[in-house]
């Protein structure tokens, strides 16, 4: 286990990073027994990396339904290092989070495929020809889906900017 936390490390704190707005050893060290756990049933159809990483996204959406998560929220977010940068003000911070949450209900509401597709792209890193060969679909198609969950998602977060719907 410990050659697959040193072979996994910097991707699962970048997405951790990525999906929480912040480093978080609690959610990491969940992650790594997690994968532990889940060792054993582990197909081997796709890359270790990439279904630790699909691990790692899923994990990170169940800490903002956590109570936890919520707690933080209402707490002074400035006491809390493990939930906020330091470097960001309280409002700031609060506004980030906010974002990322409303941004990834957004992806949880696309269709099925769109998410998928958006999911590995974004989020594990994946190329176009790596998604097309995990799914059995075409390069073109997953760019299609792509684009169209991206215009769906710039749709539904232009309020994000500034923007009018």
């Amino acid at each position: 286990m410990e050659k697959i936390i040193q072979q996994n490390r910097s991707r699962i704190r970048a997405i951790i990073k990525r999906m929480t707005g912040s480093f978080n050893e609690d959610l990491e060290q969940e992650i790594y027994l997690k994968t532990w756990e889940n060792l054993p049933s582990y197909k081997e159809k796709g890359k270790f990396a990439a279904w630790m990483s699909a691990l790692a996204v899923n994990l990170c959406r169940d800490y903002f339904r956590s109570k936890e998560y919520q707690t933080a929220l209402r707490q002074n977010p400035l006491e809390n290092e493990e939930i906020l940068a330091p470097q960001l003000s309280q409002e700031e911070e609060l506004t980030s989070l906010q974002r990322q949450k409303i941004i990834l209900k957004a992806v949880n509401r696309l269709p099925k495929k769109m998410r998928k597709v958006i999911v590995l792209y974004e989020f594990e890193e994946m190329s176009y020809a790596q998604i097309a060969q995990k799914e059995k679909i075409s390069e073109g198609t997953v760019k299609s889906r792509l684009f169209a969950a991206r215009k769906i998602l710039a749709q539904q977060l232009s309020f994000l900017k500034g923007e009018e719907k």
